[in-house]
């Protein structure tokens, strides 16, 4: 059973198609993420999944209705969105912002009110930033600012959320910070799907993998079920082993050795 998926998709950026007769179903209850090179058309795809993207062709369904007949308040309900680098109001504290995510939820009759008050407290203390709810944003660090963000989408309370590249610019510390919040999100029954760069991420943290280049769906399913050398050089052009992660026993990607593929005499891709 899925709740979110696409049929047929042509994706395009007015004369640029990024994809063509593209279909994905998204797992419920999964943390799906979506790897592949730059302008593979990954967070494209996200974009259509999130209605920011309208298709040239085919359609986004979220729970069996095309997702461009539901009212936006209707939508925001059900399906959570963080972008990549999302502006900041200037001047904004944690509180006021994470607020933000209650809009969908207010109304002529209703305004707010303490279902909403509890909402946001529990938003900000799922991602650890109550005690930042006075401090500007703008003032935070990178990892602070995306668990403010994240804390924002959960205040929505949908059971769908999509991130588009959660852990762009952050130090390593960072970004494992915000994928083991993730995880633990995902753990609590939410759906989730995710652009991410970092392969090895990838496949410690997802458990449904869609891999895919030049605009198509190479391969998908459990990392430990598709993730072999063979897909990485096709997908990367990166020659690799694959070796369980000794902390994890997901697979772990270990690039070749250049220096010594020159040695050998073999070209270097």
């Amino acid at each position: 059973m899925t709740r979110l998926r696409a049929d047929d998709l042509t994706l395009a950026y007015e004369r640029r198609v990024v994809a063509e007769n593209l279909g994905v179903e998204i797992p419920d209850e999964s943390f799906t993420v979506i790897v592949g090179p730059n302008a593979c058309g990954k967070s494209t795809l996200l974009r259509a999944l999130a209605r920011l993207l309208r298709p040239r062709a085919g359609t986004v369904y979220l729970d069996d209705a095309p997702i461009t007949a539901l009212p936006p308040k209707r939508l925001a309900k059900r399906l959570g969105l963080l972008p990549q680098s999302p502006l900041t109001p200037e001047g904004i504290t944690v509180a006021d912002l994470v607020a933000r995510g209650r809009y969908p939820h207010q109304g002529l009759l209703r305004q707010w009110s303490r279902e909403d008050e509890a909402a946001v407290g529990a938003a900000m203390a799922a991602v650890g930033v109550t005690d930042l709810a006075e401090r500007v944003v703008d003032e935070l660090s990178g990892g602070q600012r995306q668990r403010v963000w994240l804390a924002l989408v959960l205040a929505q309370e949908t059971g769908i959320m999509l991130l588009d590249e959660p852990t762009t610019y952050l130090d390593i510390a960072h970004q494992i910070e915000v994928l083991d919040l993730c995880a633990r999100l995902h753990e609590e029954g939410r759906t989730l799907v995710a652009v991410l760069h970092d392969l090895n991420h990838a496949c410690r943290y997802a458990t449904h993998l869609i891999a895919m280049r030049g605009g198509e769906i190479l391969a998908e399913g459990a990392p430990a079920e598709i993730v072999t050398a063979d897909l990485v050089e096709r997908v990367f052009g990166l020659p690799c082993r694959v070796i369980p992660d000794p902390e994890t026993d997901t697979p772990l990607i270990v690039p070749a050795d250049r220096r010594r593929a020159l040695t050998a005499g073999k070209p270097l891709n």
